[in-house]
């Protein structure tokens, strides 16, 4: 059944990139459903489910649905639901869209096209197709590290300017200049997608975080995030050094997300399941990371949201 998106919901704030938790070989939805009320519970504003820190390269289209609908259905309009759904393929992209909007999605994240490394004309005409087609809110993903390609701001800015409904950016490039250039340039929200430098971004105008490490620590983030939003930079650094040590961390262990899905199973919320190409840490990876969740108290599955 479809849920009802909220068309007023602001599209800033503490955002975490989803997990999937896998179970057998299939999607674990009770494990899911416990992720979201405890994300909802430490004040998470977005979820994202369904990006590529959700595994979503290995998911089928049917269960990309089911994700989805459990998502919905558990946050149950308390927060804002963007659903991860680029690919490398255009007419995928709009197909994959199309089945957000339709499940009642407030918005959708589209990743550069990985892999084939498309021209920035190309890029341009492969976010334009989908805003032709999608009525539903689009958040640009760039991450060059991961896709080979780099979205550029004179394509962010076209973009924007062309539609009204690509409102924002997710910028995990790494770099901090791209920040100050886009928003001199054009009105789109900046949002952080490096938990190691999403308070520098907020000091730059970027109005949010997506999120990884808030996976396991929502209300942290939420810290973070809302001190930079407000103004208070002293409070707001010292929030912002603990998730910095925490994300660099277990971040040095292995790509994303096989840190963060092994320290949510060190803390027994989720299995340690994971989708080939990817495959557990071995022992000593793992037990670095359990060490620095000693570091920071969070063996303790109870303090998901401290």
């Amino acid at each position: 059944m479809m849920q009802e998106r909220n068309t007023e919901r602001v599209l800033q704030g503490s955002m975490t990139a989803l997990v999937t938790p896998f179970r057998g070989g299939a999607i674990d939805a009770s494990a899911l459903e416990r992720l979201v009320e405890d994300q909802i519970k430490g004040g998470t504003d977005w979820l994202v489910p369904c990006g590529t820190t959700g595994e979503s390269p290995t998911l089928t289209r049917a269960e990309r649905e089911q994700v989805l609908a459990v998502v919905l259905k558990q946050a149950g309009g308390r927060c804002g639901v963007m659903a991860g759904a680029g690919s490398n393929s255009t007419a995928d992209t709009i197909e994959r869209c199309r089945a957000a909007a339709s499940a009642g999605t407030d918005a959708v994240m589209l990743v550069a096209p990985y892999y084939n490394r498309p021209t920035q004309e190309g890029l341009y005409r492969h976010f334009a197709s989908v805003a032709e087609t999608v009525e539903v809110p689009i958040v640009l993903y760039n991450v060059p590290t991961r896709c080979g390609v780099t979205i550029s701001t004179e394509t962010i800015v076209r973009l924007r300017e062309g539609f009204d409904h690509i409102v924002a950016v997710k910028d995990a490039t790494g770099q901090l200049d791209g920040v100050t250039d886009v928003l001199t340039k054009c009105d789109i929200t900046v949002l952080s997608g490096d938990d190691n430098l999403t308070w520098p971004m907020l000091s730059l105008g970027a109005k949010g975080a997506i999120s990884v490490i808030s996976n396991l620590c929502p209300a942290l983030a939420k810290s973070v995030v809302d001190a930079g939003l407000s103004g208070r930079w002293e409070a707001g650094l010292v929030w912002h050094r603990k998730m910095f040590d925490l994300a660099s961390g277990i971040g040095e262990y292995g790509p994303n997300p096989l840190p963060i899905k092994t320290a949510l199973a060190i803390r027994g919320l989720i299995p340690e399941a994971f989708r080939l190409p990817l495959c557990p840490l071995d022992a000593d990876a793992r037990s670095a990371i359990e060490n620095v969740l000693r570091r920071h108290e969070l063996l303790g599955a109870e303090s998901i949201g401290s």
